[in-house]
C-alpha cells in the first residue's frame, strides 16, 4: 500500500515539475535534454558500444521507453496508438485498467490488460470467460464485465495496431507473415536521424569530441588511444601513449587583458598582461556573478601570461597548479569587492580602496599541509596591497581568536575545518562570516578522506538553508569522468557555474609511459629489475637534456635511490650526464650548498642529484627547489609531497615503485590515481619543451591497472557511507540534526545521495527500489535509522525510536569534539575504570579503533622485542606477544613518550601516526574521566596527556620541558627526592648548582623555578545550609611570565574533589592570561554536602600543559559548623474562599469586583491577619500567587485603623516601582481619594508633595536617604505601615540597605510612641523562621511552597556543557530553545530571557533562521499583514523591526520607551508569539507567557572582568511569569545553565535560597550616617545598633558563613557568643577606622564618636565615604576642569556603572575622538569610571553615542552626576579653595547645559555651532562676553548676535525664547556685620515665559530650576569664606532661603535676601561677593570690594572647635 501511495506521489510531483518547467521556456536544449527524473537512468553513453557505429536495432530500442517494452512484442516502425474511429479497442483496453488499477492500490495496469487480453482470446464461451472476469474484476465492476464479453471481438481484433502497449497473440503463420513485412520494410526504410548521444550540451564543458586518451567507462573491454604503442623489453613491458594536441582560442574568443579588468583585478595580478585560456573562459562566472562554481582542469594548467620576470625561478614558481588556483583568486576578488568601498564593480578605475576586513571570511581548503603553507604564502603575498590577512589553520598551525578575528583569509586541511565547524558555537566569528568557501581537489571525494568532504559541503549548504547567508562554494579538480555527479553535489547550476577542461588546455601536452617491470611483486628481481629500468628512462631523458624528477615513497628512499642511480650511472660510464659544474650558476650553488644542514644532501650535490622530502629543514627545501628550477640540478629525487605542495614542474617525471606504506591501513598500499595524475602534472615547463614526458614504473601485474585507471578515468565514488555513524554522531552533536526526519534530509545534502542515484547497482540498491522511491528516502532512513542504533548501544545518543527524537549525550560530545570513532568510545564503555594506573590507559588507548589496521610485519618483530624487553623505554606491562596490533600500539606508543629513534623505515611512521592519535585519544578520555566526575582518573589521563605531548614520562623530573643539558637532567632525575619543584624553591643558585654538579647551572635553574607556572590556591567556604556549602577559591600565580615559555596565556584545570573516594563536586577551566597575570583571580561555586562528611577535600589546580606544574590545597572540615536546615513551610489549609463582601467596604467590594469575586486560596488563608490586625506579617509564597493584593489588604487595615498616616512601599528596582506606581494609580488612589507619590532616582518631588501623600512608592536607596534625617522630617514619623517587596534580597547586594531601613523604622517606633507595622513579601525563603523574628513576627509568619501557586508550573532544567567562552554558549542553546517551543508551547506565548541586550538580539536571529527551515517561516506572527505593517512603521530599533517580522519581540533597557511599550502591548494582545528580553522584564512588566525559558544564567559583570552567576531569586522571578492564570491550567519553564550549575538549580529551587546578610562588608557608609544623624554617639551604640540588625542573627546561626572558627562541639555556647562579640567589636573598629581615614568621623579614646563637616556631607548626599576621601586626596588650589572632571569620574558611585562585553573597545574609540584622553585616569578602558569619563565628555561635546546602550548608561551617570557635584563643591568649600570649588560649580554648569566651558555663552542657545561662536567672540568681539549679559541684551542686539552666529531661520523663535528665560540679576549687600553678610538678589528680567523658574537645558534627562551659589571669598589669597545656595520659590516667588520682599502682582521683580556667616577674624578685612548659576556657563554676577569690619572689641571667642561649616550642606 504504502509504497504504491509513494509511488503515486512521486508521479504526480514528476508530472506538476515537468509542467513547471514547460512554463519556464527555458533554452530548447535544457528542456528536452534534462527533464526532471530522467538523470536518475543509465548514461546513453554507458550502453553504446565500442565502435562507435550505430546499429539500427539501437535506434529502435532507444525510441522505446521502458514501461513499453514488452517481451511479447513483435512490431517495428512507430507506436500508432490506438485505430483511429474504432471505439472499443486496445487504447479503451489499456485506459480502464489504468482507471481500474488506480483505484485498487497495488495493481500493476499493465498486468491486468495482459491478463484481460489473454482471457478474451481464449476458446472458453461467455459464462466461463463472464464468471472469471468477475473474480479478477470484482462485483462492484460488472459494467466493466458486460462491456468486455459484449465487445470481445473488437478487442482481441488483429488491426488494432501492431506496437500497442499491450502487444498481442498471433497464430504461427500470422507471425511468420509479420516478420517477413517487417523484414522487407526495414530493408527500404530510410535512415532516421542522427541520435544524441552526449546527453545536454553544458556551455562551459569543453572537450573534444571522443577526447582519444579519455574513453568510457561501461565495463567493456576498449582500445587504447590512437597511436598507442606497447613494446616488450627483457626486464619490462612499456606501453606508451603520444601527447594529445594543444587546444587554441576558437573564434570569437580572446584572452582577457588584465589591463581591461577593474582595479582589484589589476592589482592583483600584477605584471601579467593576460588571463590564459582557461582563465579567460572562467572569468565571467568567477568574477561577476555568485554562481557556486566546479573547476575541472588538468593539473598543471598554466597561470597567467606574465610579462618577462627576472629570473626563471620566478617565472616557474607562477605556474602549474595556479591555473586553478588563479581561477579560485577571481572567486575571492568578487567576495573582497563586495566588502570593499567603493565596489571596484560599480567604479572600476576607483584607487582608495577601503575593505571592511570585518565583514567577511573566505576559507580555503587545501588536501594537504605543505599544499596550505604553499597557497597561505601566495595569496597572503599577491592581496598584501589590501591589507588582506591570510593565515594557515592546520594541524601544524593553531589560530588564537585574536588572531582568527583578525584574519580574512583561512587555509586550512578538510579535517581542520571540520574540526572547527563541529563545535556546537564553534568559532561562530569564524563559521558565521564565511562567504566564500574553496574546495581545492575536490577529487578527493574519491579517497578515505572523501567522507570529511562531503560533511563540510553539507554543513555549509544547510547553514546556507537555515541562515538564509550566501556561502559561494567552489570546488577544484583535476579532470574527473562523472563531473555532473560533482557539480550536483556542490550545488553548482551545471548551466553556469560548471566548468569543464580536457587534456587539450594543457599548456604542455602530456606524453605518457607506462612501465611494467618483470618479476614476482616484492623479490629481489624485481626490485632490481625496477632499479635499472628507472635509471635507464631517467638516463634516456638526460641524453635528451632533460631534466627528470625521480618520484619515490619514503623519505629514506629518496637518499638511497640517488645513490643508486648516481652507482649506476658510473658503472655505465654516464655519469658526466650529471656533470652541471659548466653551469653560470654552478660556483654560486656550491657556496650556496655549504650553508645547508643537510650531510647527504651536500654529499649528493657533488654528484648531480637533489633530494626533497617533508622532513628536510624549509631551508635545504627551497635550497633545492631553487637549484632545480635555475637547472644547476639535473635529477631531483623526491616524495609526492614536492608534487602536491610546491610548483616546481619538470621535462619529466619518473615515479619509480607504485607501492607506498599507509600507516592508517597499516600495510603498503597502492598509489592512488590522484597522486599519478597530480605528478604526472609536474611534466612540462613551458617555453621550455613543447611535451611533458611522464614515466610510471609499477610491477608487471598492476600495469593494466594503472594503464586503465589513468587513461579510462573511473567515476569518483563516495566513501561516506563507511564514516556515517561517526559523521551523524557530529551533526546530532551539532545540534544541526535533532530526528531521523533531519537526518534523512542532512544524508540528502551527501555526495553518496547523489550517486546513489546515478548508480545504483554500484551500492547495492536494485531497479525495482529506484523506480519505486526515486529519492531513497527509505534507504537514506535505514542508513541513519541503523547508524543511530550504533550510536545509542555506544551510550553517545538517546534515540527514541517511538518519536525519532535524536539527543547527544556527553560522550558522543566529547567523541565529535576529539575526534574519536565510535568503535573506540565502545572500547572505552566496557574498559574505563575510575581508579584505574597509566598503564591500563596505555592498553586502553592502544586497543582504540584508529588503531585496527596497524599490522605487525615479521621485519619489525627484532625491534619491538628489543624495545619491550628495555624497561627504561617501555617501562609500563604491555601485555603478550607483539604481533597483536594493539600490543604494537602500545610498546610504539610507549616507545615515542621516551623519544626513541627507530631504526626501521615503516615502523618510524606508524610511530609517528600513533602518537598523533593517542594525544587526542587521551584528551577525550579525560574529558570522559572529568565528566564521570573520577578524580584519580582525571589526574592520570590529564598526565598521561601532557606526557605524550611533551614526550616525558611523568617521573622524570618536570625541568625536561625546558631546554637543559642532558647531565643537568640526569643529576635531577637521579636525586628524585631533593630535587621536586618545591623543594629546588626553598635552595639558593649555589645550593642548586651543587646538586647538579655544575655551579654555573644553578642561576639557570633557578630563574627557570620563576617560570615554572604553578599556581596557589587558597579556599573560603561557607556553608548555604545543611547540604550545600559555597567555596571561593582564590588563585594566586606563583611565577613570573615569560613569554618564551608561557605565550599568551596558560590554561588549568581547577577541580575539588572528595580526599576519601576522589569524586570530583565540581570543576572549571581556568585560563590565565599575561595581561591578568597580576590581578584577583577568584571562582565561586557550591558543592553538595553529604553524610558522612569527608574530614577534608581537596582543591586541586593542574596545569593544562605543563607536567608537574600541580597544586593541591586541603581544605579541612574541622571548624565547619552545618547550620540546621529550620525550613518552617506554611500548608495551604482547605478553607472555602473567601468572597470580596468580606471587606466590608463598599467602594474596595467596587475596586476588586472588577477584577475577581473571590479571594484566592492563600489570599483567604492571610485575610483575618492582615486585614483586621496589626501584627508584623512576613508572607513567603511564589510570583504570581497574588502577594500584591495581601499588600493591599495591610494598606486598607493603616488607613483604617490609623487616618492620616502615611504607607511606604519599597520595591527593589525603579521598574518594579513603576509598575506598581502605574497600577495602583489606575486602580486604586483615584476611587478610594488618595494620594500617592513615585520615589526614585528618576523622580523626586518636593516636600510639600511628599508631606501631602498618603501612599509612598520608593527604591531602599531613596527612602534610606530620606528616613536618615527621621528627626527633622516630619512624615518620616508619620509612617504606620512599612511594604517591604521582595525582602528575600536582603542577601544580594542591595540587601544592606532593606536591612537598614528596617532596623532604622524599629529604632524609630522604639523611639517614638507610634509603632511601625512591618509586612515583608518574598518568594519561598528556607530561614522564614529567623527572617520573621527579625522583622518582629510572631502570628503573621507565611511560608508557602513553590507548589501554592494559582497555576501550576513544571519545571524542567537542561544543562549544556563548558564553552571556551560565552557566546558559543549561548549560542549552543538557541537551537534547544527553537525545539522548546516547538515541544512544549507551539501555539502559546513563549518568554526567552536572556544576559544581556546583545543576546537579545542574537538570540531572536537565530529564532528566525530557525523559522527559516520550517514549513511556515512567520509561524511566530499572529496578525494581519496590514497590521504588521502597519505596527513596524511605529519601530525605531531596527533589529526589533526584523524580529517583528517574524512575531519575535525583543525587550531591553537599550529601547526607546515606545519601542519597549510596542513590544509589551503586542506580546500581551498575542499578537507576537515570542518575546526575548533581558530579566530586567521579569522585575518590571507583569506580562505572562505558557512556557518561560532561562537562557543561560549567567551574565558579565565588568568587575571581574568575567561571567557571574545570575542571583537565585532573579531566576526565580523569571519562573514566576510562566503559567497565565486565566488561560493555562500549567506553565511551564526551562531552565538551560552549565552541567555544573545543574544540581544547584535542582536543589535550590525546590527548597528556596537561604538569606544571608551582607551587611558586614558595607556596613562604613550605614554607621557613618547613623554618626552624622546623631543616632550612634559612642562604639558601643554602634554596637547595640548593630543588635537590631538581621545580620547580628544570623552570625549566630551560621557563623561558619561569615567567617568565625568555631568548633562544632562549641556551637551555640557562652565561648561562640564571646567569640561573636569579639567579631563585632572588631567590625565596628575596622568601619569607623575606615570614615576616621576618610574624614568622615572622628573618634575619641573614651569610646565617644562625633560627625565631620566631610562625614555630614556624604550622608546628606547619600555619597560614600571613599567618594568623600578621594576628592580630599586629590583637591588641590587652582583645579583646572580635566582635574576636576576625573575627580568627579573617580566617585565610588560609578563603580556599578555597567561595563559590558567589548565595551573597553567602544571606549577606545571614543577616547581617541574626544577632547579628553582617558588614559589620564591612569585605569583600564573597561573601568567603569573610565566609561563615566568618556560619556560625560561626549554629552558635553553633543555627539552620537555610538550604540542604544550607552545612551541609557549616559543618562544613569548624568542622574548621579548633580548630587556628586554638588557635594564636591561642598567639601571643597571646606578645605577653603576658592579657585577649585568655582572650577567645579563650573562642571556643574557645563553638566546641565552639555556644552564645555570654553564654548561661548551663546552656544548653549539653540542652532548655535560653537566654531561659529568661537568666531564671534574671537574675531567679531561683539557682545555678550559671557552668560550673565545675555539677559541684558535688548532685542536688536540679540537679533544681532543671532545674524553672527547665523542661526537657521526655523529656530530662530526657539533661540529668541530660550534667551528670555537666562536671568540678569543685581546684587546688593545691605548688612554686613564682622560675623554675616546679607545679600540681595533682583531678578531684573521677569520670567514671563517660565513661571516655574525652569532652567533651559534641554539636553539634561531630568528638568531642573534655577539656582545659585552665594560666595564670599578672598580672591587674592584663593580663600573661600563662606558659600549658600539660594533658588527662587515658584509659588511665592519668594526665595528658597532668606526673606522675600517682592510679590509677582504689579510686575514686580523677584527678590531674595540670602545672609552668610562669616567665621571670625581679628581684622578687618575686603572680600569679594560672588552669585554663580548653577546651569548656565560664565553666569557669575559679582559685587568686589566689600568691606566686613573687625569685630568690635570686648567679643567673646568662639569654641574653636565648633565654629560653623563654610558650606551648606546641612
Amino acid at each position: 500500500m504504502a509504497s504504491s501511495s509513494l509511488e503515486s506521489q512521486w508521479l504526480a510531483q514528476l508530472a506538476s515539475m515537468r509542467a513547471a518547467l514547460s512554463e519556464l521556456n527555458l533554452p530548447q536544449q535544457y528542456d528536452q535534454a534534462r527533464l526532471y527524473g530522467q538523470d536518475i537512468l543509465l548514461d546513453d553513453e554507458d550502453l553504446s558500444s565500442a565502435s562507435g557505429n550505430d546499429d539500427l536495432w539501437d535506434y529502435i530500442s532507444d525510441e522505446q521507453d521502458d514501461e513499453d517494452y514488452s517481451s511479447d512484442y513483435v512490431g517495428g516502425g512507430e507506436d500508432n496508438g490506438g485505430v483511429g474511429g474504432v471505439e472499443y479497442g486496445r487504447e479503451w483496453l489499456r485506459e480502464r485498467c489504468e482507471d481500474f488499477a488506480g483505484r485498487r492500490a497495488g495493481l500493476d495496469a499493465r498486468e491486468l490488460g495482459e491478463q484481460i487480453l489473454v482471457l478474451l482470446s481464449s476458446d472458453g464461451d461467455d459464462n466461463d470467460l463472464q464468471s472469471t472476469l468477475t473474480d479478477i474484476l470484482g462485483f462492484d465492476d460488472l459494467d466493466l464485465v458486460i462491456e468486455l464479453i459484449t465487445h470481445r471481438n473488437e478487442i482481441t481484433s488483429a488491426k488494432n495496431g501492431s506496437t500497442d502497449v499491450l502487444g498481442q497473440l498471433l497464430t504461427r503463420t500470422e507471425r511468420e507473415a509479420a516478420l517477413r513485412r517487417q523484414n522487407y520494410e526495414h530493408k527500404t526504410a530510410k535512415l532516421a536521424p542522427s541520435t544524441d548521444r552526449e546527453g545536454p550540451q553544458y556551455p562551459h564543458v569543453y572537450k573534444a569530441h571522443n577526447a582519444g586518451n579519455t574513453l568510457s567507462f561501461g565495463g567493456r573491454k576498449y582500445v587504447l588511444p590512437a597511436g598507442h604503442e606497447r613494446k616488450e623489453h627483457e626486464k619490462y613491458e612499456e606501453c606508451s601513449i603520444p601527447a594529445t594536441k594543444v587546444g587554441t582560442l576558437a573564434t570569437g574568443q580572446k584572452l582577457v587583458g588584465v589591463a581591461e579588468m577593474d582595479v582589484l583585478c589589476r592589482k592583483t595580478f600584477v605584471g601579467y598582461k593576460t588571463l590564459n585560456r582557461m582563465q579567460s573562459l572562467v572569468y565571467p562566472v568567477a568574477y561577476r556573478t555568485n554562481e557556486n562554481m566546479l573547476i575541472c582542469a588538468p593539473t598543471g594548467a598554466v597561470s597567467l601570461t606574465p610579462d618577462p620576470l627576472p629570473s626563471l625561478l620566478g617565472h616557474i614558481l607562477t605556474m602549474g597548479h595556479q591555473g586553478k588556483t588563479d581561477a579560485a583568486m577571481l572567486t575571492i576578488l568578487n567576495t573582497i569587492g563586495k566588502n570593499t568601498s567603493p565596489n571596484p564593480a560599480d567604479k572600476p578605475n576607483a584607487e582608495d580602496l577601503v575593505v571592511h576586513t570585518d565583514d567577511f571570511k573566505i576559507v580555503y581548503v587545501a588536501p594537504m599541509k605543505a599544499l596550505a603553507a604553499e597557497i597561505t604564502e601566495k595569496l597572503g603575498r599577491r592581496l598584501a596591497w589590501l591589507g588582506i590577512q591570510v593565515r594557515e589553520l592546520t594541524g601544524d598551525m593553531q589560530l588564537t581568536k585574536s588572531e582568527i578575528i583578525r584574519t580574512q583569509i583561512i587555509v586550512t586541511t578538510p579535517e581542520k575545518w571540520d574540526v572547527v565547524t563541529r563545535k556546537s558555537t564553534g568559532d561562530t566569528e569564524l563559521v558565521q562570516k564565511v562567504r566564500l568557501l574553496i574546495i581545492d581537489e575536490v577529487h578527493m571525494l574519491h579517497d578515505e578522506r572523501g567522507a570529511v568532504i562531503e560533511s563540510l559541503v553539507a554543513r555549509t549548504e544547510r547553514q546556507v538553508e537555515s541562515t538564509q547567508s550566501l556561502i559561494r562554494i567552489v570546488g577544484l579538480s583535476a579532470t574527473l569522468p562523472n563531473y555532473v555527479d560533482v557539480a550536483d553535489f556542490l550545488k553548482v547550476n551545471r548551466f553556469a557555474g560548471l566548468f569543464y577542461f580536457d587534456a587539450s588546455f594543457r599548456p604542455v601536452p602530456l606524453e605518457q609511459h607506462f612501465i611494467g617491470v618483470k618479476g614476482k611483486a616484492g623479490t629481489k628481481t624485481s626490485r632490481d629489475n625496477l632499479d635499472t629500468t628507472s635509471f635507464e628512462k631517467v638516463r634516456e631523458m638526460l641524453e635528451r637534456g632533460h631534466q627528470v624528477m625521480v618520484f619515490v615513497h619514503s623519505r629514506k628512499d629518496t637518499v638511497t635511490t640517488a645513490r643508486t642511480f648516481y652507482q649506476m650511472a658510473v658503472d655505465q660510464g654516464c655519469d658526466s650526464l650529471l656533470d652541471a659544474s659548466d653551469h653560470p650558476r654552478y660556483e654560486l650553488a656550491v657556496k650556496n650548498m655549504k650553508t645547508s644542514k643537510g650531510r647527504e644532501l651536500r654529499e649528493m650535490f657533488n654528484k648531480g642529484f637533489g633530494t626533497h622530502h617533508a622532513g628536510m629543514p624549509r631551508s635545504d627545501r627551497n635550497l633545492v627547489e631553487r637549484l632545480f628550477a635555475d637547472g644547476v640540478l639535473k635529477v631531483l629525487c623526491c616524495t609526492a609531497t614536492l608534487a602536491w605542495g610546491v610548483n616546481l614542474p619538470a621535462a619529466a617525471v619518473v615515479i619509480k615503485g607504485t607501492q607506498l606504506y599507509s600507516s592508517q591501513e597499516g600495510k603498503f598500499i597502492d598509489l592512488g590515481i590522484l597522486d599519478v595524475l597530480q605528478i604526472f602534472g609536474r611534466a612540462g615547463r613551458p617555453q621550455f619543451q613543447e611535451v611533458g614526458i611522464g614515466f610510471i614504473c609499477t610491477t608487471h601485474e598492476k600495469l593494466p591497472h594503472y594503464l586503465t585507471a589513468v587513461t579510462q578515468q573511473q567515476p569518483i565514488e563516495s566513501k561516506f557511507s563507511s564514516k556515517i555513524v561517526d559523521n551523524l554522531n557530529a551533526e546530532i552533536s551539532l545540534g544541526t540534526v535533532t530526528s531521523i526526519q533531519e537526518a534523512v534530509q542532512w544524508v540528502g545534502y551527501s555526495y553518496l545521495f547523489v550517486r546513489m542515484q546515478r548508480s545504483p547497482l554500484t551500492y547495492g540498491i536494485d531497479w525495482a527500489e529506484i523506480r519505486d522511491d526515486p529519492q531513497l528516502v527509505q534507504r537514506r532512513r535505514n542508513l541513519v535509522v541503523n547508524a543511530a542504533r550504533i550510536l545509542q548501544k555506544n551510550q553517545m545518543i538517546i534515540f527514541n525510536e517511538n518519536t525519532e527524537e535524536l539527543r547527544v549525550k556527553d560522550v558522543g560530545r566529547i567523541a565529535s569534539q576529539f575526534y574519536v570513532l565510535h568503535q573506540s568510545i565502545e572500547i572505552f564503555n566496557t574498559m574505563m575504570r575510575p581508579h584505574a594506573t597509566e598503564a591500563d590507559m596505555l592498553r586502553m588507548i592502544s586497543m582504540s579503533g584508529e588503531f585496527d589496521n596497524i599490522q605487525s610485519r615479521d621485519s619489525e618483530s627484532t625491534e619491538l622485542s628489543r624495545l619491550k624487553s628495555e624497561e627504561s623505554l617501555v617501562p609500563c606491562d604491555v601485555g603478550e606477544g607483539i604481533d597483536r596490533p594493539h600490543v604494537k600500539t602500545n610498546i610504539l606508543l610507549q616507545s615515542y613518550i621516551s623519544r626513541v629513534r627507530l631504526e626501521d623505515f615503516a615502523l618510524a611512521l606508524d610511530m609517528v601516526y600513533v602518537a598523533q592519535n593517542a594525544a587526542r585519544i587521551c584528551r577525550a578520555l579525560f574529558m570522559i574521566a572529568l565528566n564521570r566526575r573520577w578524580g584519580h582518573q582525571c589526574l592520570v589521563l590529564l598526565t598521561l596527556c601532557k606526557s605524550i605531548e611533551k614526550q616525558i614520562w611523568p617521573y622524570q623530573h618536570p625541568f625536561h620541558q625546558f631546554d637543559l643539558p642532558q647531565p643537568i637532567l640526569r643529576n635531577l632525575d637521579a636525586k628524585e627526592s631533593s630535587s621536586s619543584v618545591q623543594s629546588l624553591r626553598d635552595m639558593g643558585a649555589a645550593e642548586i648548582g651543587q646538586l647538579v654538579h655544575n655551579n654555573g647551572m644553578g642561576t639557570t635553574i633557578s630563574k627557570l623555578l620563576d617560570n615554572f607556572p604553578t599556581l596557589g590556591v587558597e579556599a573560603e567556604i561557607a556553608p548555604l545550609n545543611r547540604d550545600v556549602l559555597r567555596i571561593r577559591l582564590f588563585l594566586i600565580p606563583e611565577f613570573r611570565w615569560n613569554d618564551r615559555h608561557h605565550g599568551a596565556s596558560e590554561s588549568y584545570w581547577v577541580w575539588v574533589e572528595n580526599s576519601e573516594t576522589s569524586e570530583i563536586y565540581h570543576h572549571e577551566f581556568f585560563i590565565l592570561s599575561r595581561k591578568k597575570l597580576h590581578d584577583d583571580h577568584e571562582l565561586n561555586f557550591t558543592i553538595p554536602l553529604s553524610d558522612p562528611l569527608p574530614s577534608q577535600i581537596y582543591v586541586r589546580a593542574v596545569s593544562d600543559r605543563w607536567l608537574g606544574a600541580e597544586t593541591v590545597t586541603p581544605v579541612s572540615f574541622q571548624h565547619l559548623i552545618r547550620p540546621d536546615t529550620e525550613s518552617v513551610y506554611t500548608d495551604l489549609l482547605n478553607l472555602q474562599p473567601l468572597p470580596i463582601s468580606a471587606l466590608k467596604d463598599p467602594i474596595l467590594e467596587e475596586i476588586y469586583g472588577k477584577r475577581f469575586k473571590f479571594f484566592n486560596p492563600m489570599q483567604t488563608q492571610i485575610f483575618h491577619c492582615l486585614y483586621h490586625t496589626p501584627a508584623n506579617v512576613l508572607l513567603g509564597s511564589p510570583t504570581g500567587s497574588g502577594k500584591t493584593v495581601a499588600a493591599e489588604l495591610a494598606m486598607w487595615w493603616a488607613f483604617r485603623e490609623k487616618p492620616g498616616s502615611k504607607v511606604v512601599y519599597i520595591a527593589p528596582m525603579k521598574a518594579l516601582v513603576r509598575e506598581r506606581v502605574q497600577d495602583w494609580r489606575t486602580r486604586l488612589t483615584r476611587q478610594m481619594g488618595l494620594k500617592l507619590v513615585e520615589l526614585t532616582g528618576d523622580n523626586t518631588p518636593d516636600t510639600r508633595t511628599i508631606r501631602h501623600a498618603d501612599i509612598i512608592i520608593t527604591t531602599p536607596e531613596k527612602w534610606d536617604g530620606i528616613s536618615r534625617s527621621w528627626q527633622t522630617r516630619g512624615y518620616v514619623r508619620q509612617v504606620s505601615l512599612v511594604i517591604i517587596d521582595e525582602i528575600h534580597l536582603l542577601g544580594g547586594d542591595r540587601g544592606p540597605i532593606l536591612e537598614i531601613i528596617v532596623s532604622r523604622m524599629n529604632y524609630i517606633a522604639s523611639q517614638s510612641k507610634n509603632s511601625v507595622r512591618l509586612v515583608g513579601m518574598s518568594t519561598a525563603c528556607a530561614n522564614a523562621m529567623d527572617l520573621g523574628n527579625w522583622l518582629g513576627v510572631k502570628e503573621g509568619l507565611f511560608n508557602f511552597r513553590h507548589s501554592v501557586r494559582p497555576v501550576p508550573l513544571e519545571i524542567y532544567i537542561d544543562g549544556f556543557p563548558e564553552q571556551r567562552g560565552f557566546c558559543p554558549l549561548m549560542q549552543s542553546m538557541n537551537r534547544p530553545t527553537f525545539l522548546a517551543i516547538k515541544t512544549h508551547s507551539p501555539e502559546k506565548p513563549v518568554i526567552v530571557f536572556v544576559a544581556s541586550r546583545r543576546q537579545t538580539r542574537l538570540t531572536a536571529k537565530d529564532l528566525i533562521n530557525f523559522c527559516g527551515m520550517e514549513d511556515n517561516p512567520r509561524r511566530f506572527v499572529r496578525m494581519s499583514e496590514e497590521d504588521l505593517q502597519l505596527n513596524l512603521t511605529r519601530v525605531n530599533d531596527q533589529s526589533l523591526r526584523e524580529a517583528l517580522n517574524f512575531g519575535i519581540g525583543l525587550h531591553h533597557a537599550g529601547l526607546v520607551e515606545s519601542d519597549r511599550a510596542l513590544t509589551e502591548e503586542l506580546f500581551a494582545n498575542n499578537k507576537i508569539q515570542i518575546l526575548v528580553a533581558t530579566s530586567t522584564l521579569a522585575w518590571g512588566v507583569n506580562l505572562p507567557a505558557h512556557l518561560v525559558v532561562v537562557k543561560g544564567t549567567q551574565f558579565f559583570d565588568a568587575k571581574i572582568e568575567g561571567y557571574k552567576d545570575m542571583d537565585l531569586t532573579d531566576v526565580l522571578q523569571m519562573l514566576g511569569r510562566a503559567g497565565r492564570p486565566q488561560f493555562d491550567t500549567s506553565g511551564i519553564a526551562k531552565i538551560f545553565t552549565q552541567d555544573a550549575k545543574k544540581s544547584f538549580y535542582k536543589y535550590f529551587l525546590h527548597t528556596g535560597f537561604p538569606v544571608e546578610s551582607s551587611l558586614h562588608n558595607v556596613l562604613d557608609d550605614h554607621l557613618g550616617a547613623e554618626v552624622s544623624a546623631g543616632t550612634i554617639t559612642t562604639k558601643q551604640d554602634a554596637l547595640d545598633y548593630l543588635t537590631w540588625t538581621f545580620f547580628f542573627r544570623r552570625l549566630h546561626k551560621n557563623p561558619s558563613y561569615y567567617g568565625l572558627e568555631i568548633s562544632a562541639e562549641e556551637h551555640n555556647t557562652t565561648a561562640a557568643q564571646a567569640v561573636a562579640n569579639e567579631y563585632m567589636v572588631e567590625l565596628v573598629d575596622r568601619s569607623l577606622s575606615e570614615l576616621a581615614e576618610s574624614r568622615c568621623v572622628t573618634t575619641f579614646s573614651n569610646g565617644d564618636v562625633n560627625s565631620t563637616p566631610l562625614g555630614k556631607i556624604a550622608s546628606y548626599y547619600y555619597l560614600s565615604h571613599k567618594t568623600i576621601r578621594h576628592l580630599v586626596r586629590h583637591a588641590k588650589r587652582n583645579a583646572t576642569f580635566e582635574d576636576c572632571l576625573s575627580w568627579m569620574c573617580c566617585a565610588s558611585e560609578y563603580d556599578e556603572l555597567p561595563v559590558r562585553h567589548n565595551e573597553d573597545l567602544i571606549n577606545i574609540e571614543l577616547s581617541n575622538n574626544l577632547p579628553l584622553k582617558a588614559d589620564m585616569l591612569g585605569l583600564p578602558m573597561w573601568d567603569p569610571h573610565v566609561k563615566a569619563f568618556l560619556l560625560l565628555q561626549a554629552y558635553m561635546s553633543r555627539i552620537d553615542l555610538p550604540i542604544s546602550d550607552y545612551v541609557t548608561d549616559q543618562n544613569s551617570v548624568l542622574d548621579q552626576s548633580i548630587r556628586i557635584l554638588q557635594a564636591s563643591i561642598d567639601v571643597l568649600t571646606e578645605l577653603g579653595y576658592l579657585s577649585s570649588c568655582i572650577m567645579m560649580i563650573t562642571l556643574l554648569q557645563c553638566v546641565k547645559s552639555a556644552r564645555w566651558p570654553h564654548d561661548g555663552p551663546l552656544s548653549i542657545l539653540p542652532g548655535v555651532e560653537v566654531a561659529r561662536e568661537h568666531h564671534r567672540i574671537e574675531k567679531l568681539k561683539s557682545p555678550p562676553a559671557t552668560a550673565a549679559e545675555i539677559g541684558r541684551l535688548s532685542n536688536s542686539e540679540l537679533a544681532i548676535a543671532m545674524e553672527q552666529v547665523k542661526v537657521p531661520q526655523a529656530l530662530k523663535r526657539q533661540f529668541t525664547h530660550a534667551a528670555s528665560m537666562l536671568p540678569y540679576l543685581s546684587l546688593s549687600t545691605p548688612v554686613t556685620t564682622a560675623l554675616s553678610l546679607s545679600l540681595t538678589l533682583t531678578r531684573q528680567n521677569l520670567p514671563t515665559p517660565n513661571p516655574a523658574f525652569r532652567i533651559y537645558a534641554p539636553r539634561f534627562p531630568k528638568p531642573q530650576t534655577e539656582g545659585w551659589f552665594t560666595i564670599v571669598g578672598d580672591e587674592g589669597k584663593d580663600e573661600i569664606i563662606a558659600l549658600k545656595r539660594v533658588g527662587w520659590d515658584p509659588n511665592t516667588n519668594a526665595a528658597a532661603t532668606g526673606q522675600t520682599r517682592g510679590m509677582r502682582g504689579g510686575g514686580e521683580k523677584p527678590r531674595a535676601n540670602c545672609a552668610l556667616k562669616l567665621p571670625e577674624s581679628g581684622e578687618k578685612r575686603v572680600v569679594s561677593a560672588l552669585v554663580v548659576s548653577d546651569a548656565y556657563i560664565s553666569m557669575v554676577f559679582r559685587v568686589d570690594g566689600v568691606e566686613v569690619p573687625a569685630p568690635p572689641k570686648g567679643f567673646d571667642d568662639m569654641d574653636k572647635g565648633g565654629g560653623p561649616s563654610k558650606s551648606s550642606a546641612p
